[in-house]
C-alpha cells in the first residue's frame, strides 16, 4: 500500500491540491483529504514534493522501437535487448502503456529499412505479446500500422489478428500527391534530405509510387471487420479531405491519425472520430511536412490525443507547453496523453485517469530549474516502478 501525499492531483475534471491518494494493490483505493484517509504501518508515505500527481501517458502512436532496435540503417541490435532497454528509457517519460507502431512496408521511397522486413517485425510482435506474461516494466501492445500496398502481408495481418497480438490497426498511404505528401515539392525535398536524387530520378519514383498496385476497398474492409470483430480499434491515416473521411468511416474507422488540415480535423471530431496529433509537432511549432499544426488544431478543439510519433519526451514537455504558452487548462491538456487514448483504444474503463477503482498507473512530475517539468515517481499495476531523486 502507497498513500501519496503533498502533491496536485490531476483528474478527469480538475486539479486537486491538498488531497492524498491511496494505492492499495494495484487500484487506486481512495482519493480524500489527507486527514480523512486511515492508513495503518504498512503504507508507504510517497512525498510528491509539490508536484503533480497524473495518470500515466498512454502513448498509441510511436515507432520508437524501431530506432532502438535499428539505430543505424543497416544495423539491427538484439530484439529483446532493445524491447527491455526501450522501457526503461519509456518510463523516464512517464509512459506506462505502448503502442509500439510496427510498420508493415512493402518498400519505401526513402530506403531500405531492414527493422521492417517481415520475418523481424514477426519477431518483435511475439516478444510484444510474450512481456504479457513475463517480467516487464510498462504495459507493451502491438499498433500495426499498414501500407495499402503490402498486398503480400494482408494473410499475415490478418493471423495476428485472430491470435490477439494486435491492438490497435491503422491502415496508410504515403504516396505522394495525397495525404502527408499531397505537396509534391516537400515531398521532393524531403527525398533530397535522403538521398542526392535528381530531378529526373524523383520524377521516376513519383511515378511508380503512384502506379504501385494497393489493397482494393474490399481487402481494406476485410481488415477493418476483422479487427472490429475482435474489440480492436481501427485507424485512417493522414486524412486529407472530406471524401476520405467518408471512405475511412465506412470501414469502421474510429480514429483519424494526422490529419492534414484544420477542416479536416474538424470534420473528423464532428463525424464522432478521435482525432491524433504528434506532440513532437507542438514542440517544432509546426508539422515538418507542411501540413496541420497541432497546437493550433487544439486551441480549435479539433485534437483530442498527443502521440509521441518518434520523440518520447514530446509528450510530457508538450502538456506543459500548451498549457504555459497557449493559457489552456491543463488537466485537459493531461487528457491529450492520459484519458482520451485510453478511449480510443477502449481500455479506459482500467486506465487512463486518477480514479478510484481504476488500475494505478501513476506518475510525479516535479519542476526543476524553476520550471521544467520531470517524471520522478512512476506506478504501474500499483507497483513502483521508478524513482528519480535530483540532487544539489
Amino acid at each position: 500500500m502507497y498513500l501519496i501525499t503533498n502533491g496536485h492531483i490531476v483528474t478527469e475534471d480538475t486539479i486537486l491540491t491538498g488531497y492524498g491518494l491511496l494505492i492499495e494493490g494495484d487500484i487506486i483505493k481512495k482519493i480524500a483529504k489527507k486527514d480523512d484517509i486511515e492508513i495503518n504501518e504498512d503504507v508507504e508515505i510517497i512525498d510528491a514534493k509539490g508536484g503533480y500527481v497524473s495518470p500515466g501517458f498512454i502513448d498509441i502512436h510511436a515507432d520508437y522501437i524501431e530506432h532502438i532496435a535499428a539505430p543505424r540503417p543497416n544495423t539491427l541490435m538484439d530484439f529483446s535487448l532493445s524491447l527491455r532497454e526501450c522501457e526503461k528509457q519509456l518510463i523516464s517519460h512517464g509512459i506506462t502503456t505502448m503502442f509500439h507502431s510496427l510498420s508493415l512496408y512493402k518498400s519505401s521511397e526513402f530506403g531500405n529499412k531492414p527493422i521492417r522486413d517481415p520475418e523481424n517485425v514477426k519477431k518483435f510482435i511475439g516478444l510484444i505479446d510474450e512481456t504479457h506474461n513475463n517480467k516487464h516494466l510498462i504495459r507493451h501492445r502491438f499498433h500495426a500500422r499498414f501500407e495499402i500496398d503490402n498486398l503480400e502481408q494482408v494473410e499475415n495481418l490478418k493471423s495476428y489478428i485472430n491470435d490477439d497480438k494486435v491492438h490497435l490497426v491503422s491502415i496508410m498511404d504515403h504516396t505522394p500527391g495525397q495525404g502527408q505528401y499531397r505537396n509534391l515539392e516537400i515531398y521532393r525535398e524531403t527525398l533530397r534530405g535522403y538521398n542526392d536524387f535528381t530531378d529526373s530520378e524523383i520524377d521516376e519514383i513519383i511515378t511508380t509510387s503512384q502506379d504501385k498496385d494497393k489493397l482494393t476497398t474490399e481487402r481494406i474492409r476485410e481488415i477493418a471487420d476483422l479487427a472490429r470483430e475482435k474489440g480492436i480499434a481501427f485507424a485512417s491515416h493522414d486524412d486529407d479531405t472530406i471524401e476520405k473521411l467518408e471512405l475511412v468511416q465506412s470501414f469502421g474507422a474510429t480514429i483519424s491519425e494526422f490529419p492534414i488540415t484544420l477542416e479536416v480535423a474538424k470534420e473528423a471530431k464532428k463525424r464522432g472520430m478521435f482525432t491524433i496529433a504528434g506532440a513532437p509537432n507542438v514542440l517544432l511549432g509546426g508539422s515538418h511536412s507542411g501540413n496541420l499544426s497541432a497546437a493550433a488544431a487544439i486551441e480549435n478543439d479539433s485534437i483530442d490525443i498527443l502521440c509521441s510519433d518518434y520523440y518520447p519526451a514530446a509528450l510530457l514537455h508538450s502538456i506543459f507547453k500548451l498549457y504555459e504558452e497557449k493559457g489552456l487548462k491543463l488537466h485537459e491538456m493531461f487528457k491529450l496523453a492520459t484519458l482520451n487514448p485510453a478511449k480510443a483504444v477502449n481500455m479506459d474503463n482500467e486506465i487512463g485517469s486518477v480514479k478510484e477503482n481504476k488500475k494505478a498507473d501513476i506518475i510525479i512530475i516535479e519542476k526543476i530549474d524553476n520550471n521544467f517539468p520531470v517524471i520522478t515517481t512512476v506506478f504501474v499495476d500499483g507497483k513502483l516502478i521508478s524513482k528519480t531523486n535530483y540532487r544539489i
